[in-house]
C-alpha cells in the first residue's frame, strides 16, 4: 500500500509550550514535543500523565444504577443465593468473567460462570444460558460485556424468577432491558465521568463499589488489574482517562506477579516478565485467549485464568496455544479467499466498502479477516458467513475516525441483530437481505465518509536522525506507555538510511526485511549511529538496501529482548526509496 506520510506540525503556541516543558523537565525539545502532542501543557500535567495514580479513579457510585446493582449483589451474598457470572466469549468477556468470579470467590463460593457458545447460541445473552441458570438454581445473573440490547432475554429471565445486573459498554438500543440494574456508561442518562470503559472495566467498577460498601481495601482488587489490562488492550478502547490508569497498574501486576494461568500463557508465548507492554497483550496474549471462543469454547479461557492448579494451568495453556495455531491457519486461508473474491469483483474499484460472504467460512475468525482487509484496502469492511440458525452473520471493522456502527444502524430494517462500537461491530441478517444491505451500506458510507478517511495516511510525530535516539529519549517513550487509541505510539521517520552490515530478507518466503542501517549521524560520543529494524511484508526492500540505495523509513521504537539481551529496534511501518 502506498502510504502518505504526514508530520504533525506544532503551532507557534505549542512550540512555546514545548520549549517551556523542555526547560522545566530538563528534557530535549523532541521529547517535549511528544508531551505537547498529547495535550500536556505544564510540567505538573506531564508528571501526572507519566505517573498515573489509582487515587484518580472515579467513584463507581457515580455510574447510573450502581447503587441498585451493589445492593442487589450484597443481598444475594447475604442470603446465600447462587450467582451466575455470564460473559461474552472474547477477551473482554472472558477476562470480565474471570475478574468478577475471582474477586467474589475469594469470600463467597455459591458461584458459577457461563460463556455462551459462539456457534449454537451466538453473541450475548442466550435463552440457553438463562435455562442453565434456572436449572442450576441461580437467582442472579451478572452479565458482562453483553446484555444491553437483550430486552427479550431479560424478560424471559424475570418470568423465571432470575434477576439480572447488566455490565456492558456497547451502545444501548431504544429500550433498556428490565434488569435490576443496567450499568453502561453509554446510557444517555448516565453522567459517569468516563464513557470509554471496557466491558471488563464496567464489571470492575461493580466490584469496586462492593468493596467500598463493605470496607474492603483496594489491595484486595489490585491483583485482578492484570485481567483488566488484558481487556483494555485487546478490546482497543481509548487508552486515556481511567483506562490508562488501570492499564498502567495492570501491566505492573503482570510484569511483577502474574496469576498462575496468565504466567503459564506468558511462558508459552515466549515473553519475559518485566518487558511486557500493551503491545504484547494485543498481539501475543490476547489472540491466545481469544482463540478459545473463536475455535471451541471461551469457557476454557476463563478456567485457565482462574485456576490455582499448576497441572491444570499447563494443560489448559497448551490447549489455548494449540487453538491459536489452528486459528492462524483458518485466518490465513479465509483472508486469501476473501482477497480473491474482492479482486474478481468487476465493480470493486468503484466501491468505498468491502462486504464479502462465504457460507463455509469459519465464524470465529471473520473479525480478524475483516481487520486485515480494512488495513489492506483502507475501506470499512464486513466479512460474513452462514450461521447454524440460517442467518448470515459476521463482523465489521472501520477505518480511522469513521463510525461504522452508524452505517450499520442505517440498515437496521434489514438486520436480525447488530451491536458494537464506532470502529467494530457484529451483525446478522436473513440471506434474502444481503444484496440490498451491500448496496445501502456502501451508499451510506459513500455519502458520509470524508476524503481523508479513505486515504492510507501515516501520521508522524517527528522526523529524526538516529543520533536523536538516546537512552534518555527512549526512557521518555517508555514513560508514555501504555499506548493505545488516544495515546498512540509515537511514529518517526528517518531519511537516507543505508546498509550498515547485514540487511537481509527473512521469513519463510522472504516476505519480511531485517534491517541493519545507518544515516551517518554521529552521537554525543563521536561514534556513527546504526540501528536494527524489522519490516513485516517489506521484504522487497532488502535488495534495494543491499544494493546501496538509500531508503526513508517510517517506524516506531521498541525494546527487543532476546536471550536476556535488551536492545532498541525499529518496527518499520513503511519504507520508500530516498529521493
Amino acid at each position: 500500500m502506498d502510504y502518505t506520510w504526514q508530520v504533525k506540525e506544532l503551532t507557534a503556541q505549542q512550540q512555546a509550550i514545548r520549549d517551556q516543558l523542555a526547560a522545566d523537565l530538563k528534557i530535549s525539545a523532541l521529547s517535549a514535543s511528544l508531551l505537547v502532542g498529547r495535550g500536556l501543557t505544564t510540567a505538573a500535567e506531564a508528571k501526572a500523565f507519566i505517573r498515573p495514580s489509582l487515587h484518580q479513579l472515579h467513584d463507581p457510585f457515580l455510574m447510573a444504577d450502581m447503587t441498585e446493582a451493589e445492593a442487589r449483589l450484597s443481598e444475594a451474598i447475604a442470603y446465600k443465593e447462587r450467582i451466575l457470572i455470564y460473559g461474552d466469549y472474547d477477551v473482554d468477556g472472558t477476562t470480565a468473567v474471570s475478574l468478577v468470579y475471582k474477586f467474589l470467590h475469594s469470600f463467597y463460593t455459591n458461584l458459577d460462570f457461563y460463556i455462551p457458545d459462539r456457534y449454537t447460541e451466538g453473541y450475548g445473552i442466550s435463552f440457553q444460558g438463562i435455562d442453565y441458570a434456572h436449572e442450576t438454581g441461580c437467582t442472579l445473573i451478572i452479565a458482562l460485556d453483553c446484555g444491553i440490547k437483550s430486552v427479550d432475554k431479560v424478560d424471559y429471565a424475570n418470568q423465571r424468577g432470575i434477576d439480572f445486573i447488566i455490565c456492558d459498554h456497547h451502545k444501548p438500543g431504544e429500550e433498556l432491558p428490565k434488569a435490576v440494574a443496567v450499568l453502561d456508561p453509554h446510557r444517555e442518562d448516565d453522567n459517569y465521568p468516563f464513557r470509554d470503559l471496557s466491558g471488563c472495566g464496567v464489571g470492575f467498577k461493580l466490584m469496586q463499589a462492593y468493596a467500598m460498601r463493605h470496607n474492603m481495601p483496594f489491595s484486595q482488587l489490585q491483583p485482578l488489574l492484570e485481567l483488566l489490562a488484558m481487556s483494555i488492550a485487546s478490546d482497543i478502547v481509548p487508552m486515556v482517562g481511567e483506562n490508562r490508569i488501570l492499564e498502567f497498574y495492570g501491566l505492573q501486576q503482570i510484569n511483577r506477579q502474574p496469576s498462575l494461568g496468565l504466567s503459564t500463557i506468558i511462558r508459552l508465548a515466549g515473553l519475559e516478565l518485566g518487558h511486557i507492554t500493551s503491545h504484547e497483550l494485543v498481539y501475543r496474549i490476547g489472540p491466545r485467549v481469544n482463540a478459545c471462543g473463536r475455535i471451541r469454547s471461551g469457557a476454557a479461557a476463563v478456567q485457565l485464568l482462574i485456576t490455582e492448579d499448576p497441572n491444570e494451568a499447563q494443560e489448559l495453556a497448551q490447549t489455548v496455544d494449540d487453538l491459536n495455531s489452528e486459528r492462524k491457519d483458518l485466518d490465513k486461508a479465509i483472508y486469501e479467499e476473501a482477497l480473491q473474491q474482492l479482486e474478481s469483483d468487476p465493480d470493486n474499484a468503484s466501491k468505498v466498502t468491502n462486504v464479502v460472504f462465504n457460507s463455509s467460512w469459519h465464524k470465529g475468525v471473520v473479525g480478524i479477516v475483516a481487520s486485515r482487509l480494512t488495513e489492506n484496502y483502507f475501506r470499512p469492511t464486513i466479512v460474513l458467513t452462514m450461521g447454524d440458525d440460517g442467518l448470515i452473520s459476521g463482523s465489521a471493522r472501520s477505518v480511522a475516525d469513521f463510525d461504522i456502527y452508524s452505517a450499520i444502524d442505517s440498515c437496521r430494517d434489514l438486520l436480525a441483530n447488530f451491536g458494537g462500537h464506532d470502529y467494530a461491530a457484529g451483525l446478522s441478517m436473513l440471506p434474502v437481505n444481503l444484496d440490498e444491505f451491500k448496496q445501502r451500506f456502501d451508499q451510506y458510507v459513500r455519502e458520509h465518509i470524508q476524503p481523508h478517511q479513505t486515504q492510507p495516511i501515516i501520521k508522524l510525530d517527528a522526523e529524526i536522525c538516529l543520533a536523536d535516539i538516546t537512552p534518555q529519549f527512549f526512557r521518555i517513550l517508555q514513560a508514555l506507555e501504555p499506548y493505545g487509541p488516544g495515546n498512540d505510539q509515537p511514529v518517526f521517520a528517518t531519511r537516507y538510511l543505508v546498509n550498515y552490515r547485514y540487511t537481509k530478507r527473512v521469513g519463510k518466503k522472504g516476505e519480511h526485511v531485517r534491517l541493519n542501517v545507518t544515516d551517518m549521524s554521529i552521537n554525543e560520543y563521536g561514534a556513527q549511529v546504526f540501528i536494527d529494524g524489522i519490516g513485516f511484508g517489506l521484504g522487497d526492500f532488502a535488495r534495494v538496501v543491499q544494493n546501496g540505495h538509500p531508503v526513508d523509513a517510517c517506524y516506531t521504537l521498541e525494546e527487543n529482548v532476546y536471550n536476556g539481551n535488551v536492545s532498541i529496534q525499529m518496527m518499520v511501518r513503511d519504507l520508500k526509496r530516498s529521493i
